[in-house]
């Protein structure tokens, strides 16, 4: 048991507490860490299984500088547990917004499902979580920022190896010191 928790956390620091510390260190602003964090567990819960790193490297090459590619990407992959859990609210979501037929989740119809005979109750089924996951969009967006922001101002204030004189440009010759000329 010991050996499992030793090795849970070794992984947890490798792959989420190292990146997002080097992330904060490089100084990048709390704003654009907060929509991209936002972003990126936005992108990560897309209820298709495999298709959200797409989605990911979509969204950072149409928005360009406005977001943190990294921080995208690994809050993307933080998602990556939340995106299973959320597929059958994002199905019953569009199942209403649609008035489509309720798709039931047994045993029955996972077999239907791999034998193929539930071909187009599957594709409605997508296309209802999908647009459950569409209507809920800008509402994640919107309230994971808002929650990310104030985490991301104390976290960058904490770890950001770049001083706050040598971000601005009047800062950059703070230290400079003018020599009074004699004649």
């Amino acid at each position: 048991m010991a050996i499992s928790k030793v090795r849970l956390k070794a992984w947890f620091d490798k792959k989420i507490t190292e990146p997002l510390v080097q992330i904060l260190r490089r100084g990048a602003e709390p704003k654009q860490l907060s929509f991209s964090a936002a972003l990126g567990v936005t992108m990560g819960v897309f209820p298709i299984c495999g298709v959200t790193v797409l989605l990911c490297g979509l969204a950072i090459a149409l928005l360009g500088s406005l977001c943190h590619a990294p921080t995208v990407m690994l809050f993307n992959f933080i998602a990556t547990p939340i995106e299973l859990s959320l597929m059958v609210p994002f199905l019953r979501l569009g199942e209403k917004l649609t008035g489509g037929p309720h798709f039931p989740l047994t045993s029955d119809a996972l077999k239907k499902v791999f034998t193929g005979q539930a071909s187009r109750e599957v594709f409605l089924s997508i296309g209802n979580a999908l647009l459950g996951w569409l209507i809920a969009t800008p509402f994640v967006i919107v309230g994971l920022y808002i929650l990310f922001l104030p985490c991301f101002k104390i976290l960058v204030r904490k770890f950001s190896s770049v001083s706050p004189t040598a971000k601005s440009p009047t800062g950059m010759h703070s230290d400079f010191k003018s020599k009074e000329r004699v004649a």
